[in-house]
Parts: structure tokens; sequence; C-alpha cells
């Protein structure tokens, strides 16, 4: 794999433009979150897996970055790294980038495993994991996505 999971196509609705004409900072989740549906799919995850098995997961953490404003009518797409993981949760990276090419915003997230009859934390089922593990091993060979672990600071200097 030589490049990250790569969504397609993700679209700005119209209720998501706040007043200042682009979009809301609340949107941006959903969009990393519509981004990350396909890689969710190919790791085993999604609706016929809550359905199957009674569980599913939840995110623990999400950290944003806005890099460039977006407006309705633009078009982007989304990237997904999956960075790490061990038997109950997984670490990614993502990035909104414009139709032009130019990087919009990233969001770095935690996934938890969860057993809905709790809820609580669980150990993924070793056919899950296994998939898990072999796209965490195909996204190890990529380089490391800029802005992955960066934190909120006031710079000094």
């Amino acid at each position: 794999m030589s490049k990250p999971f790569l969504e397609t196509s993700l679209s700005i609705e119209p209720g998501w433009i706040d007043y200042n004409n682009h979009l809301n900072m609340a949107y941006y989740t959903v969009l990393f979150d519509r981004g990350a549906d396909e890689a969710f799919g190919t790791m085993g995850f999604g609706p016929d897996y809550v359905r199957r098995t009674n569980h599913t997961t939840f995110t623990g953490e999400f950290h944003l970055r806005y890099l460039r404003e977006v407006k309705l009518g633009d078009r982007l797409r989304s990237t997904f790294y999956l960075i790490d993981y061990d038997a109950k949760r997984f670490h990614s990276f993502q990035e909104l980038y414009h139709e032009d090419g130019w990087l919009s915003a990233t969001g770095e997230g935690l996934t938890l495993h969860v057993d809905l009859a709790g809820p609580r934390v669980a150990p993924m089922p070793a056919p899950i994991l296994e998939r898990v593990a072999a796209m965490a091993e195909a996204h190890a060979r990529l380089p490391r996505p800029e802005g992955l672990g960066s934190q909120i600071a006031i710079r000094r200097k």
C-alpha cells in the first residue's frame, strides 16, 4: 500500500455553512467521520458488524487542526492512516484535501472497540484484529503524516 486509505469524494451541505460564510467547525468532524467509514468497513466494522455482534466502535478522543477554510460547493477527499492499535483500540490520523490538492484540515483520533451490552471497551475478535493489524502494517511503511501528535500550545519565542 503506497498511499493511505482514501475516501474519494465528500460534499459540504448548505446547512453546514456558518455566518462567516465558511464550513462551521463542527462539520469538519462530520466529514472526517464520513471519510473514515470506508476504512472502517475494510477493517470489518459498520452497521452489519453491530447487528451481528452487538459490538461497535466509539470515538474516545479526536483532535482537529483547521488549516484552510472551505466553503459551500467545495469538494473534498479524506485520507485515513492507521497509526497504531492494540486489542481494544486504534489510533488514526486523517487529512481533508480540497479537490484542488491543498490540505484543509487534519484529525487525529483514538477509537475504542465497545461491547454494547455494557457498554464497555472490549477486545476485538480475532478476524477483525487481523484486518486492523494488516492495515496498520501496510500504513507503517508510509511516511508519517505531518501534524501527527501535534499539541495545542501558545508557542513563545
